[in-house]
């Protein structure tokens, strides 16, 4: 960032780099390190907000307990994976590989999760 001070002068300030938040995960405190408890913030994030029902496509669907979801409008009751209803749970890493895979491969990939989404 660049600020004018005087007629001739400028000063540069650098900006930090921003960090994911914790949220939850904050009330462990300083123990278990900081990778293991931003895995688990991403987890926990999804597996607590609300999903869209494969029945009557609004976004009610909670978690009920492990692998069982309950969606509020339809009163739909079913089985789904044990953090989100149907989709993985993808860590950056994995993400950032996948975008610099040539494109091929990516419409394999979008090819099955429609396959896996359908069944």
């Amino acid at each position: 960032m660049k600020l004018r001070a005087a007629p001739f002068r400028t000063i540069y300030i650098l900006k930090m780099k921003t960090e994911e938040k914790l949220g939850s995960v904050k009330r462990f405190g300083a123990r278990y390190g900081r990778k293991p408890k931003l895995k688990f913030s991403k987890i926990e994030a999804e597996q607590r907000k609300l999903h869209k029902c494969p029945y009557c496509h609004k976004i009610a669907v909670k978690r009920v307990a492990v692998g069982i979801w309950s969606c509020k409008k339809c009163n739909a009751k079913f089985t789904g994976k044990a953090y989100s209803v149907a989709r993985k749970i993808m860590a950056k890493e994995t993400a950032e590989i996948i975008e610099e895979q040539p494109e091929i491969l990516k419409e394999d990939l979008e090819e099955q999760e429609q396959a896996s989404e359908e069944a």
